[in-house]
């Protein structure tokens, strides 16, 4: 019976990370394709490091080595490995509760800094060759035009913006947006805060059966 778990066990481990090792090589794959191509450019400029190829690369890179320390630890039952994995886990968990607390916290504070970081790059439009890319992708892929509406454009809408001169600001939409699907946001981070428990779970429990097989057999 102590076997048949123990196999068991580290089988859903491994696959369970196997697939998640797959999904962290096209993340960070695609990640890598935005910053060779550098499609979306420097939004803003007080976060030069914060571009969406940047944030693909990193989450990514996070998701192959967790996934890949579940993996080996799991299918070598190495309980170095499993303790690893089990650690990276809780602080990644706790990594994500914190942030959700502090953007509910400073919600506001942080609603004026990103619109203030967007004027600022509104204004560097025609002198950034990076704002410039950025604002064209993001107008062109949300149907938007400026933070607010074309208003924010003193010198007149750019090509990118759509030509209904009602259309919606970007940020304006992108908030609507969120909010919209608050639910569904909150579903999937509900979901991955649960697989992030089983896969805590799962390696504690290979570990206690490790260590419960090598006293079985006399190790």
């Amino acid at each position: 019976m102590g076997m048949s778990s123990l196999k068991l066990l580290k089988y859903v481990l491994f696959f369970f990370n196997l697939l998640f090792w797959i999904c962290g090589c096209c993340i960070l794959g695609f990640g890598i394709y935005l910053l060779i191509h550098n499609n979306f450019g420097v939004l803003f400029h007080n976060l030069p490091s914060l571009t969406l190829g940047n944030v693909f690369v990193i989450v990514g890179s996070i998701i192959m080595v967790v996934a890949f320390l579940g993996c080996m630890g799991s299918i070598k039952e190495n309980k170095c490995l499993l303790m690893s994995f089990f650690i990276l886990l809780l602080i990644i968990l706790l990594a994500e509760v914190t942030l959700a607390i502090l953007l509910f916290v400073y919600e506001q504070k942080l609603n004026e800094y990103v619109a203030k970081g967007l004027t600022d790059s509104i204004h560097r439009y025609h002198s950034d060759n990076s704002t410039k890319a950025a604002w064209d992708s993001i107008q062109s892929f949300l149907r938007c035009c400026g933070i607010n509406g074309t208003s924010d454009w003193t010198s007149g809408p750019p090509a990118s913006c759509p030509s209904d001169p009602n259309v919606e600001g970007c940020y304006a939409k992108a908030r609507l947006w969120f909010h919209s699907n608050f639910l569904y946001i909150g579903i999937i981070t509900i979901c991955v805060c649960v697989i992030e428990v089983l896969g805590m779970s799962f390696a504690l429990t290979l570990n206690c059966q490790i260590d419960k097989t090598s006293q079985s057999i006399g190790l």
